[in-house]
């Protein structure tokens, strides 16, 4: 079996077949008439700033996807936030591209809105261990972008282990319940040995401690089992057992305290999002976080032609011309013609990706983190009354 799990495969990407029919139809009337314009295109969420900044990320499979085609391409940096006009810009004869307007968005929408609410969940709790969890949500063939996405945002770690060989990354992680489930109730304390004997010395010994009692009796046993070994607890609870999870967390913490394991961390999970992640942050240490990363709605990218043989164009409600868009010192997202002084001291964002096919960029996911949370704070991305 070539294609197992009937996924669309790479080589319909790049050669422009993974796309909508419309735009085939469109190549087959375009070349019987003899007709192939030099156009601008851009891509863009909102035409005016809207005050509610986003993750741009998805730029280097856009970079792959473009790459020996007849055209130059300037994007935003990866991780950059923006907030209205263009964040990716296309010059050269339409037939270069026409088919390829599908993927393009596919590789800017979803990531974009993967980045955008890990960030959300990075900045309820800055100062905590904050983890992405939400591989199992998503098709197995996109894992990697979630992953990546999520460590753009400034998240400390995942758990995909395939995600993690692609980016280089270690994947983390300890136990399911399935394993408390194997060992069966009242072997709790044989679980933990088997696993404390078991794994790596580089594996955190944390315990999964809400399987068949109360989270502080388990959490309490673990304590008693591994001693200081215990590097910490799992909270998991079901939301309909929950009740008031923050006094449940305290309380977990106060008894461990008690009984001189003050060094044990706590670690939340299960449906958490930033306003629960907030109301726990000064109570627990570390966070893991699934379906408000993979259930973000995408970012509404389009892609318009602004321009076609040296005259500006735009169809009724979007804006025509060539644009640039710039940061300011105080952080403000401006747009504006590109043949046209920018704003006062204002930072020019878009820069070169593609010239005549060419990748003309380098791409390192480190950089593009720092880019992001530094940008956030700039731009005083804040997402805590939603």
């Amino acid at each position: 079996m070539s294609n197992p799990f009937g996924t669309v495969p790479p080589e319909a990407i790049l050669e422009g077949d993974a796309t909508d029919a419309y735009f085939e139809r469109t190549r087959a009337t375009l070349e019987h008439a003899g007709k192939n314009p030099h156009v601008v295109a851009e891509v863009t969420a909102d035409q005016f700033p809207t005050g509610e900044s986003e993750v741009f990320t998805g730029v280097k499979d856009v970079a792959t996807l473009f790459e020996g085609r007849s055209v130059d391409v300037d994007a935003l940096p990866d991780g950059q936030l923006f907030d209205g006009g263009p964040v990716c810009r296309i010059e050269g004869p339409y037939l270069e591209f026409a088919e390829l307007e599908t993927s393009l968005l596919g590789f800017l929408s979803q990531p974009s809105g993967f980045a955008t609410a890990a960030l959300e969940a990075r900045f309820a709790a800055p100062d905590s261990l904050v983890l992405s969890f939400g591989a199992r949500h998503v098709h197995p063939s996109i894992a990697s972008t979630v992953e990546r996405a999520s460590l753009l945002a400034g998240l400390d770690g995942f758990s995909h282990v395939a995600a993690g060989e692609i980016l280089g990354r270690a994947a983390g992680g300890t136990m399911p319940h399935a394993l408390m489930f194997c060992f069966g109730e009242g072997n709790q304390a044989e679980a933990w040995t088997a696993f404390d004997e078991a794994v790596g010395e580089d594996v955190p010994r944390i315990a999964l401690t809400d399987t068949f009692w109360d989270e502080k009796s388990e959490s309490l046993l673990a304590a008693e089992t591994l001693g200081d070994d215990l590097d910490g607890v799992r909270l998991d609870t079901t939301g309909s057992r929950r009740g008031d999870f923050r006094h449940i967390v305290r309380e977990v913490c106060w008894e461990l305290d008690a009984r001189g394991h003050e060094d044990v961390d706590i670690f939340c999970s299960g449906g958490l999002e930033p306003a629960s992640i907030r109301n726990l942050r000064d109570v627990a240490d570390g966070f893991g976080v699934g379906s408000h990363i993979t259930g973000a709605d995408s970012v509404d990218f389009s892609l318009d032609i602004v321009e076609i043989d040296g005259e500006p164009i735009s169809k009724r409600g979007k804006l025509s011309g060539v644009k640039n868009v710039y940061r300011t010192p105080d952080g403000g997202h401006h747009v504006a013609l590109a043949d046209r002084e920018g704003p006062d001291e204002g930072t020019a964002l878009l820069e070169p990706l593609i010239r005549d096919g060419d990748i003309v960029r380098e791409f390192d996911l480190d950089g593009a983190t720092e880019r992001c949370l530094a940008d956030a704070k700039a731009v005083g991305f804040d997402r805590s009354t939603k």
